[in-house]
């Protein structure tokens, strides 16, 4: 029984597999030659996360699988209906990498709050004291108002450590709710309720800062452009830590240029693994490379659980 875990998997995660029967090959395989590997080994199950694309053709051309796993939340670079319709099993990992991809977005509010990665980048060869007066207009969370779009489960994640900074939460949900968020406190857990609402100006315009964890729309479209942009306050700071696409870049730039967003925080990008230069080059953006839930914790519960998944799908 092999499976590709074209993506990687932890090394917990393989010792599940291999102690119920199943052959890890981890080895990378070229998105070219995927279909041609699956079928020379049999393989029956592939494995990925957001680097590999398992779609129609895949699907249609590969006998012998049974199982398409996505170590993560989105899963866009699937074809999940079609697959699902062809009897395959489409499985993700949603709640293991919640509380990483939390904190990310967490260290990019507090980075782009006091310019932290621009400056870093300038103290080598900067004169001290310019430097200084230059980042001398950062601001605190505390207090400030954060807009969450998509209030999942890392988004509930996230509101959690913003409640308990001090920070005031606002949610965006198509529809809207109360959901209780726990927040830890000196070692006891209080739960806080948190009302979304359906008004996405609402958000945009109350927000200092916006963080977005919804996944690509099915139109393609951006969910923040220039429409948006113009309904936000004056200064505000962005971060998107979701999917690539889910922000309009050029028109994030031209916003940026004007004055009207503050600062930015980017982990994901249109054109992965090559992101327009000008992003990563701007002062104003502060740029990870797609590593929100790129923990060792986060790693180990996501190979554990699609360990789980395929075990309990493909052992009978």
């Amino acid at each position: 029984m092999l499976v590709l875990a074209n993506d990687g998997i932890s090394s917990k995660g393989k010792e599940i597999l291999e102690q119920n029967g199943f052959t890890v090959i981890t080895d990378k395989v070229n998105q070219e030659d995927l279909i041609d590997e699956v079928n020379r080994r049999g393989i029956i199950a592939i494995l990925v996360r957001s680097a590999t694309t398992v779609r129609k053709e895949v699907v249609d051309s590969c006998p012998s699988l049974k199982l398409i796993g996505r170590g993560g939340v989105g899963m866009d670079n699937i074809d999940v209906e079609y697959a699902r319709s062809k009897g395959l099993v489409v499985v993700n990992t949603p709640a293991s990498s919640s509380q990483s991809v939390a904190e990310l977005v967490m260290a990019q509010l507090f980075s782009i709050a006091r310019f932290l990665p621009d400056s870093y980048k300038n103290m080598e060869t900067g004169d001290f004291s310019k430097l200084k007066k230059k980042y001398a207009k950062g601001i605190e969370l505390r207090g400030k108002t954060l807009g969450i779009v998509g209030f999942g489960r890392i988004g509930q994640s996230l509101a959690s450590y913003a409640l308990g900074i001090g920070m005031k939460v606002i949610a965006f949900n198509r529809t809207p709710c109360v959901v209780s968020v726990p927040i830890e406190i000196g070692g006891q857990v209080i739960n806080v309720e948190v009302q979304t609402v359906s008004d996405m100006d609402e958000v945009l315009s109350t927000s200092d800062f916006i963080s977005l964890h919804v996944p690509k729309q099915s139109s393609g479209g951006a969910v923040l452009g220039v429409e948006e942009f113009t309904k936000m306050k004056e200064g505000v700071r962005v971060v998107n830590a979701a999917r690539g696409g889910v922000i309009d870049e050029q028109a994030l730039i031209s916003a940026l240029d004007s004055g009207k967003i503050a600062a930015v925080g980017l982990d994901v990008y249109e054109n992965e693994p090559n992101p327009n230069s000008a992003l990563l080059s701007h002062p104003l953006i502060a740029c990870t490379p797609h590593i929100g839930a790129a923990t060792v914790e986060a790693q180990d519960r996501i190979g554990e659980e699609i360990a789980g998944l395929v075990i309990a799908h493909l052992s009978k």
